[in-house]
């Protein structure tokens, strides 16, 4: 395989991962715009914004856009987070010049207000459906518990207010500010003739107009408040915490992705040993989440009502002997077993590496091989455990609990 890199006269970046061997073709736009750019007021734009995407330019309609997708039998979507919003498509390397073009297309948008007023009620029922279904939003909740007035703490759906109150005028202004070329990097991965990519995106992309774009970035100052939400409809108590983890850009964060997996994965972990396995919780797991200038250590748990305030005291307890003992090396290798194995599986196709090598390169401005992160995960020794631990202790922690119950009491 070979890394690529070209960058356009306005400042649009190209980079690939060039697999002769591969059978598809993986591309993609990756913007540095996600909710952590917006303002109270314009909340929620950034994924509106994303869907608007895919509702026509000045050459398609939407059924264009969709009906030729189709035709060259891409696997496409986008998505948006706290960091970026990313549009791709997975196709066979003869259809790479169409899917780009089409990418590209949809990245002019029309943002038409009629489009817009209609594309608003989905969205607010969208919110609607997450505040309505278990887990009722519990992740946005312990975000804003943890983050507080941080943007990191904002929702990336945005809220009923921010949503209703938007003017397509806004949008049409965020736009603007946040699509520039500068801010974009067109990514490849699989069989990429890397001279085409270049060669379509010149024709493309090469008359976007070039414009100044920066991040504004403020130190996040995380809380550990606990939160109870009384929903009367759930039947289920479902609680998350956060507490303190290494951020993107931090070495630690193999070791953080490594002491999660000993202590949240779903099989084998510490969690499942203690609450799944002995029927006291239908679910319990931690993940490490990682943005640009802060880290989380994130744990779920979803159990009966009557054991949510035992689980959560078991689980305190479980996070204390962590902080004082740390973990087996036995549990050390399986995680890395575990973790090397997803690595490998992701990376064997192209989707899997162009989100990786995408993410690298928009996050960290940097190439990693699936050999370079397999390597990382392999030099965490206990003592970068036991160094993690006491730079970002297990507790204390935001929490949150929603669910039939007025109040949790934790010994």
């Amino acid at each position: 395989m070979q890394f690529k890199r070209y960058t356009l006269p306005n400042g649009l970046e190209i980079v690939a991962e060039c697999n002769p061997e591969a059978y598809s073709t993986a591309i993609g736009f990756f913007v540095r715009t996600g909710s952590r750019d917006e303002t109270d007021a314009e909340s929620g734009v950034s994924h509106f914004l994303e869907h608007m995407m895919f509702k026509g330019t000045p050459t398609r309609s939407a059924d264009d856009v969709n009906r030729e997708f189709d035709e060259i039998g891409a696997h496409y979507n986008a998505y948006t987070n706290e960091e970026a919003t990313v549009y791709y498509a997975n196709v066979l390397p003869e259809y790479l010049d169409r899917a780009l073009e089409l990418l590209a297309d949809i990245l002019r948008p029309s943002l038409r207000e009629a489009d817009f007023e209609t594309e608003k009620q989905v969205i607010l029922e969208e919110i609607h459906m997450y505040d309505d279904q278990p887990p009722f939003g519990a992740d946005e909740h312990c975000r804003a518990a943890y983050f507080g007035s941080h943007p990191l703490g904002r929702s990336v759906l945005g809220t009923v207010e921010s949503i209703a109150d938007l003017r397509v005028e806004a949008m049409r202004d965020y736009f603007e500010r946040r699509y520039a070329p500068a801010n974009m990097v067109l990514v490849g991965a699989g069989r990429v003739a890397f001279d085409d990519l270049v060669r379509v995106a010149e024709s493309a992309c090469g008359p976007w107009v070039s414009l100044p774009v920066s991040r504004t970035m403020s130190p996040a100052e995380p809380k550990t408040p606990f939160v109870t939400i009384r929903k009367e409809i759930a039947t289920q108590q479902y609680t998350l915490l956060m507490s303190a983890a290494p951020f993107d850009d931090a070495r630690e964060r193999y070791a953080a992705k490594l002491l999660a997996t000993v202590l949240g994965d779903d099989s084998g972990s510490r969690l499942y040993w203690e609450l799944v396995d002995p029927g006291l919780a239908e679910h319990a797991g931690m993940q490490h989440a990682e943005f640009a200038d802060a880290g989380a250590m994130i744990t779920f748990l979803c159990c009966a009502p009557d054991d949510a305030a035992e689980n959560l005291t078991r689980l305190a307890r479980l996070y204390q002997a962590v902080g004082q003992e740390g973990v087996t090396e036995v549990e050390l290798r399986q995680a890395k077993n575990k973790v090397c194995s997803r690595v490998v599986l992701s990376g064997e196709r192209p989707r899997g590496r162009l989100f990786a090598v995408g993410i690298d390169w928009v996050c960290r401005a940097e190439y990693r091989s699936i050999e370079d992160d397999l390597q990382a995960v392999d030099a965490v020794t206990i003592d970068d455990f036991e160094a993690l631990l006491r730079r970002y202790p297990l507790l204390p922690t935001a929490t949150v609990t929603i669910g039939p119950l007025e109040s949790v009491t934790v010994e």
